[in-house]
């Protein structure tokens, strides 16, 4: 009898475990990151490098290519493929918005990049216009 008994809790030892790995596991997400253009289509990640010299362009302060992210866009996108529904967006050369997602705050995103663990963490929001508000 004790040795049922001993059985049937380190079973539920084993489940509890368990259960508490994937609850730990809901709180990590995963981010994916595309240079592309204002309409989410994806471009040549060299377009969002901003240690090329203005290689991503612009008119004025407005911006012609952002990086792109979701939690839903997976990697593999290829050039010239529109980016599902639901991502934001922020101007490639923002580099506050780049940190707060793990990334380098200058230089060259490939597309597909995938990011960890970055719930709660938070860039520009999706007007594409680093420090300005919309209007």
């Amino acid at each position: 009898m004790s040795s049922r008994s001993v059985s049937l809790t380190s079973t539920f030892l084993l489940l509890a475990a368990g259960g508490v790995a994937a609850c730990d596991n809901d709180n990590e997400t995963q981010e994916g990151f595309y240079c592309a253009d204002a309409n989410g289509t994806v471009v040549d990640e060299d377009y969002c490098d901003d240690d090329d010299n203005n290689n991503g362009g612009g008119v004025g302060v407005a911006p012609l290519f952002f990086i792109w992210h979701s939690s839903s866009y997976r990697s593999g996108y290829p050039v010239g493929s529109r980016l599902p529904p639901g991502g934001s967006r922020f101007a490639y050369n923002d580099r506050a918005a780049r940190s707060s997602f793990g990334l380098p705050s200058t230089g060259r995103i490939s597309n597909g990049t995938v990011k960890t663990s970055v719930v709660g963490k938070g860039g520009s929001g999706t007007s594409g216009k680093s420090g300005k508000s919309g209007g």
